[in-house]
């Protein structure tokens, strides 16, 4: 009876997916925004901190919230050289665990990049079940009270190891596989796991590795997933045919997400020096010459990924972050740089959009908040004084942010 009490419990947690919550990376529509403007602005270690949960492992995934509870995923290191990859569920009031699982070990983990962690893609929530991913590692889905549905392993060969976030769309679930050859995206049946296709990048990229999460967008009522991978942008219909795409000369290890407004999808080229561009998604085949309506290289992201906030005269503004802590606040349409300052330290994490604020967390732990609008106006500086690189959700009336070692509730 204690058990299916739990059990109950946590259906009324988990059955319902209000707009507002945060069921994916960036957010409801993943692009950075939320509904819920009442966010704390100033906050320490010490301040504001409604609870604190240490974590035995390492991890820069973002939590997601699904009514009262957060779930996230997590890499054990163990010192064996063993990996085991978990995902679990906090409570959001008191951050007390609800329920692990672990979803997949090796006896040997993987090399990455020294920045990137084992369990670096944020869950996905669709209302009914919850996905994971870890790359190659392994994908999952699981009941709403952590009970494996299915899981599966797709080998292809990443390099610095995985950061496509999955996206759940229809009856599809989408990631990107840009490893060191035969780069790709790939559609699973979300009720299965198995492969529905796979869209093989028509591209000669010396470099194939990316790690962008794709973006499903609507345009004059027909459907595309917007998937960024080396030297182009991509654009597929949900059946996998190519319908799009634009170059971008050089371009890999992209991993910033692409934002949708003003009928332009607005993506970075990624290493070694990124540019922003916004195309138009209305072409066919390869629409470089015709459809990139401005572009810029001037402190354009490697990592975090932008967002384009509508003002109340109906003027788009975007906002993005340098690798630098360098912030640009440009013109959406016409891309003209309304401001530019060096706003925070060393960054990876995307920008969260809330209230008419923007906020920005650097890796060594502090959270800039400005305003969103020009001209620049910073609010607050707030420091957690432990490495982040995660990316921070809102959820009523507070802020989640995941540290190296902790996940944290910063309240009112």
């Amino acid at each position: 009876m204690k058990k299916m009490g739990i059990l109950l419990v946590l259906l009324a947690s988990f059955s319902f997916l209000p707009a507002k919550d945060c069921n994916q990376f960036r957010g409801p529509a993943g692009q950075g925004h939320s509904e819920w403007g009442d966010l704390p602005l100033k906050w320490s270690c010490e301040d504001s901190v409604d609870w604190k949960t240490a974590l035995n492992g390492k991890a820069w995934s973002s939590p997601i919230a699904i009514g009262k509870s957060l779930v996230l995923t997590n890499a054990i290191e163990e010192e064996s050289g063993g990996l085991k990859l978990e995902a679990l569920a906090l409570d959001l009031s008191t951050g007390e665990r609800q329920w692990s699982e672990t979803l997949f070990s090796y006896d040997d983990r993987p090399r990455i990049h020294k920045k990137n962690s084992h369990a670096s893609p944020t869950p996905f929530y669709d209302g009914e079940r919850i996905f994971v991913h870890f790359g190659n590692l392994g994908t999952a889905c699981l009941s709403i009270d952590g009970k494996v549905v299915w899981k599966k392993r797709y080998d292809y060969s990443p390099v610095h190891g995985s950061g496509c976030s999955p996206v759940v769309h229809r009856d599809l679930l989408l990631f990107s596989a840009d490893g060191a050859k035969n780069p790709c995206l790939y559609a699973l049946d979300k009720k299965t796991g198995e492969v529905r296709w796979k869209a093989k990048r028509e591209s000669e990229a010396k470099r194939k590795f990316s790690f962008c999460t794709p973006l499903v967008i609507s345009h004059n009522g027909k459907e595309q997933i917007i998937s960024p991978a080396s030297d182009y942008v991509f654009s597929y219909d949900l059946k996998g045919n190519q319908l799009w795409k634009s170059h971008y000369p050089g371009g890999y290890s992209v991993v910033p997400r692409p934002i949708y407004g003003d009928e332009m999808i607005y993506v970075s080229s990624g290493y070694d020096r990124p540019t922003l561009y916004a195309v138009k998604v209305d072409g066919k085949g390869d629409v470089t010459d015709t459809h990139i309506v401005w572009k810029t290289s001037k402190a354009a992201p490697h990592n975090s990924s932008p967002v384009l906030v509508r003002g109340t005269d109906g003027n788009s503004l975007f906002f993005m972050a340098a690798d630098s802590g360098v912030v640009s606040c440009l013109d959406a349409k016409s891309g003209e740089l309304k401001w530019m300052e060096r706003v925070a330290g060393s960054c990876s994490a995307s920008l969260l959009h809330a209230g008419g604020r923007i906020y920005l967390t650097d890796e060594s732990g502090k959270t800039f908040v400005f305003k969103a609008g020009a001209p620049f106006k910073l609010l607050a500086e707030n420091d957690l004084e432990e490495r982040a690189l995660a990316t921070p959700i809102a959820v009523p009336g507070g802020l989640v942010i995941r540290t190296e070692n902790a996940v944290w509730k910063i309240g009112k």
